[in-house]
């Protein structure tokens, strides 16, 4: 069994309890912030990020918990900070929506739909001029499309041969409007009328995203020029919230049981039992996840609000 397949299960499941984790909390209004959950699109965030080198840089939407954890952020930190506690990585006054790690590469994230795309070109610029071979990677969803600004982003990168990967996670939905009624063109298409190379793929297994994302960055360090993956997934919740979109009319309940049978986590599993996976090691590395959720969580809970006095902590050797 090699052990990056065991990784990218971890951070698919890792994605998926922390969600749920959020879920089963966001009642008791403890958290005060919105939330965006990205369940259905773990192993888009999972298995591209996992492709990602060590000086390469993220920037993402206000879909942002996905791509923290991905990339490795610190879970207290993350609980502390959608809870309002000082201890967060925003001290509190982030929340979900503006959620970022730097120390991680995870530098920004934006709550406005397109605006993340142009940061992201000005990081890709700056590699270039600075001569670091960093990638600049941008997620984004199907919607942001539809803003000026991604046609603009994707002409500048192109013009320039910026180092900059394009992630769409189509969902196919903007905020509660379905494609057939706001998009007469394929998105693929755009990136192509610019000369950007595209790969396109269902976006529910990881290992697969996790290849296409890897050799898509290697054309873009050997190239020097743009690249675009366009990866389907399902949105299983409402935009901002907690609850399923069939509850309010939005989706069909039987959608779902179509998504269910290619559902990331599961899907990462099977790929686990296929390589020889035992079941006991994947139940063990399960129970682990969980754990560290409810201690991290137990922990951030414990934290200060901004303004009082936050605990000295012993410094690590």
């Amino acid at each position: 069994m090699s052990l990056p397949v065991l990784e990218l299960f971890r951070t698919v499941y890792l994605i998926r309890a922390v969600e749920e984790k959020i879920r089963s909390v966001y009642p008791e209004d403890e958290m005060k912030t919105p939330v965006h959950l990205s369940v259905g699109a773990e192993a888009i965030e999972a298995g591209v990020c996992s492709a990602l080198h060590q000086d390469d840089q993220v920037y993402g939407t206000y879909r942002t918990h996905g791509l923290y954890l991905a990339m490795g952020g610190d879970l207290r930190q993350f609980f502390a900070e959608l809870l309002g506690r000082g201890t967060g990585v925003a001290r509190g006054r982030a929340g979900s929506m503006h959620l970022a790690c730097p120390g991680t590469g995870f530098v920004m994230s934006s709550a406005i739909v397109g605006t993340i795309l142009p940061v992201a070109l000005g990081a890709a610029f700056a590699a270039v001029r600075r001569a670091t071979g960093a990638v600049a990677t941008v997620f984004f969803g199907d919607g942001a499309t539809e803003e000026g600004v991604f046609w603009e982003t994707l002409n500048m990168a192109a013009l320039h041969s910026l180092p900059v990967l394009f992630v769409c996670e189509d969902n196919g939905m903007a905020i509660h409007i379905p494609r057939q009624h706001r998009q007469s063109y394929e998105i693929p298409q755009a990136p192509r009328l610019f000369g950007i190379e595209v790969a396109s793929a269902t976006g529910t297994d990881v290992v697969q995203v996790h290849a296409l994302a890897a050799a898509m960055l290697a054309r873009i360090r050997e190239q020097r020029r743009p690249g675009f993956l366009h990866l389907t997934c399902h949105r299983y919740l409402e935009h901002v919230g907690i609850n399923e979109d069939y509850d309010a009319g939005y989706r069909r309940r039987e959608d779902y049981e179509e998504w269910y049978a290619n559902d990331p986590v599961d899907t990462a599993r099977r790929r686990l039992r296929a390589a020889g996976e035992s079941e006991a090691r994947i139940a063990a590395l399960v129970k682990e996840v969980d754990a560290s959720i409810e201690a991290a969580f137990a922990e951030a809970s414990a934290d200060p609000v901004p303004g009082e006095p936050i605990p000295r902590r012993k410094a690590v050797p």
